[in-house]
């Protein structure tokens, strides 16, 4: 499967709103690829599988609630922000990156989806000072440093997630793939793993992972 056809599968029953979105990203991103390195070219044929699925990963495993707040950090070209703001139409993300290009390439996104839930902005996460609920990212850098550059964008929980326990109040939900062993042993935080590769079944997947950290 491919295209948006790939994002219906594994989110069936999606409204007609969200997945018109959903199918003009492949066209959009053409579009500002062209002008602006997002993705690279080797890697653009698998935009749905490798970029916009991958971003909903998150998804399957926290449900934003209405009303919610959350930060795309270093967001480059719109992920995971833009997808989780097509199918969270009720919560709010705020895409930001250092990088002037690809946060105007970003907001030309959310432009032409007429998506009125997301925004983006240009300003290095150490620099930014608003406060929001949730924290997502791609695999901007190691954990720890991470965390370091953008604790200060969610309040202080402390909160306990155990295997089985509920859904997080505030805190980040970060998508890394590999052996996390050593950036996970300095962190005394609160975390829970969920492997992409028993969510989706593409061999992309395989190391994929979901981090949750209750910070």
């Amino acid at each position: 499967m491919q295209g948006v056809e790939l994002i219906q599968h594994y989110f069936p029953g999606l409204p007609a709103e969200q997945r018109d979105r959903f199918a003009a990203l492949g066209e959009l991103y053409a579009h500002w690829n062209e002008r602006v390195n997002l993705i690279s070219r080797k890697d653009f044929e698998h935009l749905y599988e490798r970029h916009i699925l991958h971003s909903l990963g998150i998804a399957k495993v926290h449900a934003f609630a209405p009303g919610s707040r959350i930060v795309d950090v270093g967001t480059g070209g719109g992920f995971p922000g833009i997808p989780l703001a097509i199918l969270f139409p009720d919560s709010r993300f705020h895409c930001i990156d250092g990088i002037g290009k690809k946060i105007a390439a970003v907001q030309g996104v959310i432009d032409h989806l007429g998506l009125p839930n997301a925004t983006a902005e240009q300003v290095r996460s150490q620099d930014h000072k608003a406060r929001y609920d949730f924290i997502v990212s791609r695999a901007v850098t190691t954990l720890p440093e991470f965390i370091k550059a953008t604790r200060h964008l969610v309040p202080r929980t402390g909160q306990v997630l155990g295997r089985h326990g509920g859904p997080m109040r505030s805190g980040l939900l970060y998508l890394k793939g590999g052996d996390l062993a050593d950036e996970l042993r300095p962190l005394r935080y609160s975390i829970r793993i969920t492997e992409l590769r028993d969510v989706f079944r593409e061999e992309f997947f395989t190391t994929k992972k979901v981090v949750e950290v209750g910070l």
